[in-house]
């Protein structure tokens, strides 16, 4: 028993010192390994790859040649209307008037005082006899046709023609001056151009003399 207790006296006495060796142990095996990977680090070597390094080419601008521009497309000729309005004369026959008096449409240039004038006249308005129509009235209704058309819609009326008798008795250059409708106008227009008149005279010469007749449809 005294043997043991004096080992153990002596394991206790030496303790610190096995710590001691033990740290210094420690601490050199640190020092190794810290060396070598330094000498290991120290040899790496890194290498940088060179960048290929492109040439910018600069590019030249070039200029387009522009076009002249196209001539300019010649003016439209417009039409100008013709904005003349010609009235058309109705004639009164149961007015009095001066048998004499006419119109002349071509004015001659001025004669001397004292001279008479000469009436030239193409178309009177006005004669000392007038044109009679052959058969009256009573002919030119006779000679009217009612459309068909115009029956059945109801359509009546008085047609307006105005006309030419020339120096023959024969009517000219008829026209509606007031109508109705276009079937009665037209037929207005036939009736009179087939009647036949005396000739009016003018200081007894035949002449031209410008009428208007009425032309009276009615639905019986």
């Amino acid at each position: 028993m005294g043997v043991r207790k004096e080992e153990g006296a002596d394991l206790r006495s030496r303790y610190p010192l096995y710590i001691e060796i033990g740290l210094v142990l420690s601490l050199a095996l640190l020092i190794v390994a810290f060396r070598v990977d330094l000498s290991s680090s120290s040899s790496f070597q890194v290498q940088m790859e060179e960048q290929e390094t492109v040439d910018m080419e600069q590019i030249q601008q070039t200029e387009q040649e522009k076009e002249p521009p196209p001539p300019p497309k010649p003016p439209v000729p417009q039409e100008v209307p013709n904005n003349e309005v010609i009235e058309d004369q109705n004639v009164d026959f149961d007015a009095s008037l001066d048998m004499d008096e006419s119109l002349n449409t071509n004015e001659g240039p001025p004669e001397d005082e004292g001279n008479e004038e000469e009436e030239e006249q193409e178309v009177f308005m006005v004669v000392e006899n007038q044109p009679e129509l052959i058969g009256g009235m009573k002919a030119l209704q006779q000679s009217v046709e009612y459309p068909e058309f115009a029956k059945k819609a109801g359509i009546e009326g008085r047609v307006i023609v105005q006309f030419v008798v020339d120096e023959q008795g024969n009517v000219q250059d008829p026209k509606v001056t007031r109508g109705v409708h276009k079937l009665l106008n037209k037929e207005a227009i036939k009736a009179v151009k087939q009647q036949k008149f005396k000739p009016g005279k003018q200081r007894g010469e035949a002449v031209k003399v410008q009428m208007s007749l009425p032309v009276t449809f009615r639905l019986q």
